[in-house]
């Protein structure tokens, strides 16, 4: 028998085609806007100081995380439109991810899944879920974030070597952009774990499927 496999997918179409070499070179800079848009929806302050003069600003919105832990762990529920939520978003960062590693040369859709596919599927918090496992699964994924920290240097890394490559023969090497997919793909994984809360199986230190 295979083994029963994750329950949250990833993917991204292999471009194979000759990619735009010109906004791959001034890819850093027309990622701009839609990452201020990301930036937008997805939470976060900033501060500017100016002559003595300090300014905060906020948005709204983020990953939705405290909510749904009180949720799962004094009620059971977690409200399916609070799972959308985080999977549209989610969705649309991965998007704005796989643009800015020059995966796909389309510019990010706020809605449409172009190259992107991910599968989080919808729970059931009573009868999926167990309500204490939110409280920890945070410092459970703590190996996870240590391997991924060491596996986002190295992607890094290959970005810039697939941008080299892209200039110079329009291709994105199957290789390394199977090693960016694979690393995004741990990397929602772990997500999803400890953060979306939609899953208490854990993720696999694997990169493939």
């Amino acid at each position: 028998m295979p083994p029963d496999p994750y329950p949250i997918a990833y993917d991204v179409a292999y471009p194979d085609r000759d990619l735009n070499r010109l906004t791959t070179f001034f890819r850093i800079f027309t990622v701009i806007p839609i990452a201020i848009v990301l930036g937008a929806v997805s939470g976060g302050s900033w501060s500017s100081t100016y002559e003595g003069t300090t300014t905060y600003g906020a948005a709204a919105g983020g990953i939705l995380f405290a909510g749904p832990l009180l949720m799962i762990l004094f009620r059971e529920k977690f409200p399916l439109w609070w799972q959308e939520w985080n999977r549209q978003l989610l969705a649309f960062g991965l998007r704005v991810g796989v643009y800015m590693a020059l995966q796909d040369d389309r510019y990010p859709s706020t809605d449409e899944a172009q190259a992107v596919t991910v599968v989080v599927p919808d729970v059931d918090a009573k009868a999926d879920l167990n309500r204490w496992l939110p409280l920890v699964k945070w410092f459970l994924a703590i190996p996870h974030y240590i391997v991924l920290f060491f596996l986002w240097i190295a992607a890094f890394f290959v970005v810039v070597f697939a941008w080299f490559a892209i200039l110079f023969t329009g291709r994105y090497p199957r290789g390394a952009f199977d090693f960016i997919v694979g690393v995004s793909r741990w990397h929602v994984r772990v997500i999803a774990y400890a953060l979306l809360l939609v899953t208490d199986r854990y993720p696999p230190f694997s990169l493939e499927p």
